[in-house]
């Protein structure tokens, strides 16, 4: 019988096992939870540097005053850059990690944050990103390292926070407009009807619902006649005998900013696009605006205008790929003295040079002809280095909706990246 037994325990496993309830003494501290070589610190020095006065600009808590007190800026940009270095854009997820995650509890320090708040301050950041941007690249200028007298243009476009279903004609949001005007009438009626069928704050749930609604329609009816304007004056301006056929203009009933745009998978689908300016040589990011125009006709110009007011200068060469080839747009850039490295349509027709091209446009023609400029186009590769950072780094789709809200990602977006790229110089010259 004991031979039996002991055979038996023979066969059972030996392992180790969990053992949950036993008391242990732990001794430890934040700063000893990540290496010190981890990018969560090289975030914070470089974030430590900045002036980041104009951020408390709004807070109205004050030693010796009353009111709790404000969380640091410092904390709040800091979760945000690394959050986009790790590829974390939503702000509820940012909340869990920086209770779970080592990196983000060493910034945190001990101070709690909840989405809100993270939501807010990345939103209500964008002017001081745009500051930092300039700030940082002119930095970098100083050092050495990014240089301005060769630009390149190029667009990212990015899915809206939209569906395609919200997409709805004229017509349609009309109906739906006198619709939700009858509601709220209807609610104020029902409420003066009895008093008692809801509480205070119910009905100004309801009530705020509805307002929210219609701000919604009107804006996107605003959004609709605007469209309607650019197509009629598009008509005039190529002096059509008959308008050129397009479908109804439909907007989106969520996002009345957002467009309907070729993606670069080739579907289609409501997005904005980002007109991303670089330094090709450095791969910096330099200037980054927002449209809801899918075109890049006519971005040219603007681009100039953007480094011109950012930097006080203006570069000597702009790259650009075939989709910038607007005449009006080349002539305006070549009069500034501004080499323009475009590429020439495919059909001959359109590379030859013609009576009615202006200087400009000549001059570009005949420039992308010779084969020095096929070497100083090939520079235009260096832009898509930054392009592939933010696109694997999370800028998919935006969690946001308006022009204003999606610029201020786009700008994060641009300062993380030339972090990325250049930290230890940042963190010295900044």
């Amino acid at each position: 019988m004991i031979h039996k037994v002991m055979e038996a325990r023979m066969v059972e496993h030996k392992l180790r096992r969990p053992v949950r309830n036993q008391t242990e003494l732990n001794i430890s501290c934040l700063d000893d939870l990540i290496p010190d070589d981890h990018r969560a610190r090289q975030v914070w020095r470089y974030v430590d540097r900045l002036d980041l006065s104009p951020l408390l600009e709004g807070a109205r808590s004050f030693i010796g005053g009353m009111g709790a007190p404000t969380t640091d800026p410092k904390i709040m940009l800091s979760l945000w850059l690394f959050a986009v270095l790790d590829g974390v854009g939503s702000a509820r997820e940012l909340e869990r990690l920086t209770n779970r995650d080592s990196a983000y509890r060493w910034i945190c320090g001990g101070v709690s944050v909840n989405y809100h708040s993270l939501s807010s301050f990345r939103t209500m950041a964008g002017p001081f990103l745009d500051g930092l941007l300039t700030k940082s690249v002119a930095a970098l200028v100083s050092a050495g390292i990014a240089q301005l007298d060769c630009v390149a243009v190029d667009s990212l476009r990015v899915r809206a926070h939209a569906g395609k279903s919200s997409f709805r004609t004229k017509e349609r949001l009309l109906e739906l407009q006198r619709l939700i005007k009858a509601r709220v009438a209807e609610l104020k009626a029902e409420i003066e009807a009895d008093p008692a069928s809801c509480t205070r704050r119910q009905q100004a749930r309801r009530e705020q619902a509805a307002q929210e609604r219609e701000a919604r329609l009107a804006a996107a009816l605003l959004a609709a006649d605007e469209i309607e304007a650019a197509r009629a004056a598009e008509d005039a301006g190529q002096s059509r005998k008959t308008p050129k056929k397009r479908n109804k203009v439909r907007v989106s009933t969520t996002d009345p900013e957002a467009r309907r745009m070729v993606l670069g998978n080739g579907g289609v689908a409501p997005a904005y696009s980002l007109q991303v300016k670089t330094d090709p040589k450095s791969a910096t990011v330099i200037g980054i605006s927002v449209s809801n125009n899918g075109s890049d006709r006519g971005q040219l110009m603007p681009a100039l205008e953007e480094v011109a007011e950012r930097y006080g200068t203006s570069p000597q060469q702009i790259l650009a790929d075939a989709g910038y080839d607007g005449r009006a747009d080349i002539e305006k850039v070549e009069a500034l003295g501004v080499q323009t490295y475009v590429p020439l349509p495919e059909k001959v027709s359109g590379q030859e040079v013609k009576a009615k091209d202006g200087p400009g446009v000549r001059a570009w023609k005949s420039r992308m002809q010779t084969e020095g400029a096929q070497s100083v186009y090939a520079q235009r590769m260096g832009t898509e280095l930054p392009h592939a950072q933010m696109r694997n780094h999370g800028l998919q789709q935006f969690p946001v909706r308006g022009l204003d809200k999606v610029k201020s990602i786009a700008l994060l977006f641009a300062v993380a990246s030339n972090l990325l790229m250049h930290s230890q110089a940042l963190i010295q010259n900044v």
